[in-house]
Formats: C-alpha cells, sequence, structure tokens
C-alpha cells in the first residue's frame, strides 16, 4: 500500500488536530492515493473508521480504500487470519474451507451448490449462463449430469468438487496461466488477462511493494521468503445470490512490513476477479496499537452501458458499506481481552 510499509516506525511530518501524526508513510501513501478530505482525516486521527471510494475503471471496476486504529498487536492479527475457518465465519460467510497442500478432494467435502446454481446449471449453454463457468466445465456438466434423473444434484455436486480440485491443482502449479476463461457470456473473459490489467492500474503495489505484486503475478515461480501461503474456499452471500469463491491468501509477515494480500482465484458470480490487500502499519508515536489499512479492487460484468450505470451506484455503496462494517468488526476482533 504505496509508502505504508517502508518505515512504520518513521517520525511523521503531518500533524493531526488531536496533535497525534500520522508515520510519515502512511501519510505519504494517503495524500498521494487516496486524498483523504480533512474532515475524513480528522475522522481517522480520530481512531474512527474512514472508507473513500477510489477512482477505478467505471465500466468493471470497483476499489475502496479503508483504514482505521486498533489497539492491539499486529501478531494478534496475523494470528487470527492464519485460522481462515474461524476468521471468515458467520455473517455473510456460510462455509469457509482451507485447502490443503497439496490439494484433496475432500478438502471440498462440505461443499454444496445453492438451489438457485442447479436450477441454472441445467440449462447453461456456451455463453449463455448464470455461472461464471470455463467452456470445458460447461461441456463437462452437460455431457455428465442426467437432469432427468433423480440423483441428478448430487451428480452435479459431485462434479463440481471433482472441477475445484483440478482447478485448484492447475493454479498451483501453474499460476495465473491455468486461471479460468469464463464463457458465460457471448465474449469469452480471460482471468489471467483481467487480473493482469487490474494489477496495473494499482502503481502503488509496483512503487512500494513490488516483491508482493512480483508474487501476486507471477506465483508460483515467485516466492516471498517466510510468507505464509495457502488457498482456500468459500461459500458466501453477496449481493442475492450465493456465491462459491476460491481465494489465495498470502501473509508477508517480517520485521517492517506486515501485509497481507487475497487474491480471488474463482467466483461462481458477479466477480471476474478481485485482491484485497491489508497493511499494518505501528505507530509508536500514538502508543501501542496499529493502523489497518485496507484497499480492496474487484473487477465485474454488468457495470457499463445503461442498466449498468444504474446498477454501479448501488454496487459503489454496498462496497463502501462493506469495508466499513469489516474495519468495525476487525477492530473489535482485535481489542477484545484475550486470556493469558
Amino acid at each position: 500500500m504505496a509508502a505504508v510499509v517502508l518505515a512504520a516506525g518513521e517520525t511523521a511530518t503531518s500533524q493531526s488536530a488531536s496533535g497525534a501524526p500520522l508515520p510519515a508513510p502512511l501519510n505519504a501513501y494517503i495524500a498521494k492515493y487516496v486524498q483523504l478530505t480533512a474532515a475524513q482525516r480528522s475522522q481517522m486521527l480520530a481512531g474512527a473508521p474512514v472508507v473513500k471510494l477510489l477512482p477505478s475503471d467505471p465500466a468493471r471496476e470497483v476499489s475502496v480504500f479503508g483504514a482505521v486504529w486498533i489497539k492491539g498487536s499486529p501478531r494478534d492479527y496475523v494470528t487470527l487470519v492464519r485460522d481462515i475457518e474461524q476468521f471468515e465465519r458467520g455473517g455473510p460467510f456460510r462455509v469457509t474451507r482451507r485447502i490443503s497442500s497439496p490439494p484433496q478432494l475432500s478438502d471440498f467435502a462440505a461443499l454444496k451448490l445453492p438451489k438457485e446454481d442447479l436450477e441454472s446449471l441445467r440449462s447453461c449453454r456456451v455463453g449463455d449462463c448464470e455461472i461464471k463457468l470455463a467452456e470445458s466445465a460447461l461441456l463437462r456438466v452437460r455431457k455428465s449430469v442426467d437432469w432427468s434423473k433423480p440423483d441428478a444434484a448430487a451428480s452435479a455436486e459431485s462434479l463440481a468438487k471433482q472441477l475445484m480440485l483440478e482447478f485448484v491443482t492447475g493454479y498451483v502449479k501453474g499460476g495465473n496461466d491455468e486461471l479460468a476463461v469464463y464463457r458465460d457470456a457471448a465474449r469469452p473473459t480471460f482471468v489471467a488477462t483481467e487480473f493482469k490489467t487490474m494489477i496495473d492500474r494499482m502503481p502503488e503495489l509496483g512503487e512500494h511493494l513490488p516483491e508482493l505484486r512480483a508474487y501476486l503475478l507471477g506465483y508460483p515461480k515467485v516466492t516471498i521468503p517466510g510468507a505464509t501461503s495457502f488457498l482456500y474456499w468459500q461459500e458466501a452471500q453477496f449481493g442475492l445470490k450465493p456465491t462459491i469463491r476460491i481465494n489465495h491468501l498470502v501473509i508477508d509477515d517480517r520485521p517492517g512490513v506486515t501485509a497481507i494480500a487475497s487474491k480471488q482465484l474463482y467466483a461462481s458470480h458477479y466477480f471476474w476477479t478481485a485482491l484485497d490487500i491489508r497493511v499494518l502499519v505501528e505507530d509508536p508515536s500514538r502508543g501501542p496499537g496499529f493502523w489497518f489499512v485496507n484497499l480492496t479492487r474487484s473487477r465485474s460484468d454488468g457495470l457499463d452501458g445503461f442498466v449498468g450505470r444504474l446498477i454501479r451506484g448501488k454496487v459503489q455503496n454496498e462496497a463502501q458499506k462493506g469495508i466499513e462494517a469489516a474495519l468495525t468488526a476487525t477492530k473489535a476482533r482485535v481489542e477484545q481481552p484475550r486470556p493469558r
């Protein structure tokens, strides 16, 4: 996140109304890339969550910045995130399961296709499908599932588990080159291309988190020494439909650098690709605690054209509300007393 991670303890140069300055790197990032208003900056320095919509491609992207001060240790937050099945549980998260290394079919035992998706799969055709699927996956569904049989739903779920296993196994071996080419619409969508062009619109990554940027684009050939990395899948309720997602999470936790990235590899609805980056910035001048800085960027269809313009405002509003709720929940979770 811009210069956020370069020198967390560096003497700050910006002064707040309360006399508590921001660390200079964080201040530089906000000034260049976020450009908070005076009121938003005061809100942030008072310890309250602040959220702002960032410039992005209006036809396909939504990007949101969020930040809040948390009285706690960055290590406590990292510990929580490592246990992803507990961390992303409840609320919109119906099921979250960490994927083994190497991936196993049993990792997907809890997968249940939503009723809406089962109904959609019956009529899915290449170029006309309510679910985001590669052409090869669509053809296998049509070939393998006999919808006239009473066990059709079970057969579809069994195939879905196998397809997910093959997908994550391919990604672990081949990285972004193995991401899907969606054929749910008339024109194919190359997820790897969408992710690369989305990253290219985030210059702060290349400037100030070059190792993370290289990892996100070059995995598995590119590594970050000492980082924790794993895949997980989940069923979550975003928008009107339950969505099956697969994410790749990496935690880079070293002296002076605590950055966490969650890269969406697949989503059954709404999103082509997405990236969530969290940076934890300690601030000795403010006392025990850290600034929790969150940046999300996602790409999806349905945001262009006349109807898309009507939808876009609602999507942006929901994205901002979602980040604010996440900031509030994270602050409460880290600050709650823990047994010693």
